[in-house]
């Protein structure tokens, strides 16, 4: 955002919210990410209410990093989910898809510790784990079977992984940063790769450390 508006002042909300829960006043957590401590109180002190509660950090990096890659692994969670592949599948890939938000976030100046809170793991088991995510959703479609062109057409609203996996993988690449899933996603999105295929080049990756 910054080079974006470059005089501007910025602030960033991340974390696990989906607009329907937090227009009925259900209990919310997020992230308000700023450079400017002032800023950040007056912004807290606005948004803030006894269900919608932000916490600072200053981690810039980290909550625009974490809010963009988790909908690339959403994606790839609604595929798990499409092809019954099983909860462990799923457990596994959204765990091994934060070691890939923290990679990517590191090397753009975020902090690691910005990824175990609510603009990191927050929102990726949020949006992992519901078919009330748009991504999950389209994720889970694409496993059922069903074309992305017929999946699109027939929606009104964003699933903004599917327009995010190019550029987080094209970044990655730029960076030689190892980002599997977001390329296997990449891949069955714009590539034509197969899921089977995708599924087959994960899962046959050498064994290593885990992180």
């Amino acid at each position: 955002l910054a080079d974006t508006v470059p005089d501007a002042p910025v602030a960033v909300l991340s974390g696990p919210t989906f607009a329907r829960e937090v227009a009925l006043g259900l209990p919310t957590a997020v992230t308000l990410a700023c450079a400017d401590p002032d800023l950040a109180d007056v912004l807290a002190r606005a948004l803030g209410q006894p269900m919608f509660r932000p916490y600072l950090s200053d981690d810039l990096a980290g909550a625009q990093v974490g809010g963009a890659v988790k909908n690339v692994l959403a994606i790839a969670c609604g595929i798990i989910e499409g092809r019954e592949l099983g909860e462990n599948a799923r457990a596994a890939l959204t765990t091994r898809g934060l070691a890939e938000i923290t990679r990517l976030g590191v090397r753009r100046g975020a902090r690691a510790e910005t990824f175990m809170g609510l603009a990191g793991i927050g929102d990726l088991i949020l949006t992992c784990s519901s078919l009330q995510s748009r991504n999950m959703s389209l994720g889970a479609a694409l496993g059922r079977g069903e074309a992305l062109s017929d999946i699109l057409s027939a929606r009104k609203s964003v699933a903004e992984g599917v327009f995010t996996a190019g550029a987080v993988v094209e970044h990655a690449r730029q960076l030689e940063i190892e980002m599997p899933i977001c390329e296997a996603v990449e891949g069955i999105l714009n590539q034509g790769l197969s899921i089977d295929d995708a599924m087959g080049s994960l899962l046959s990756r050498a064994f290593k450390i885990e992180v």
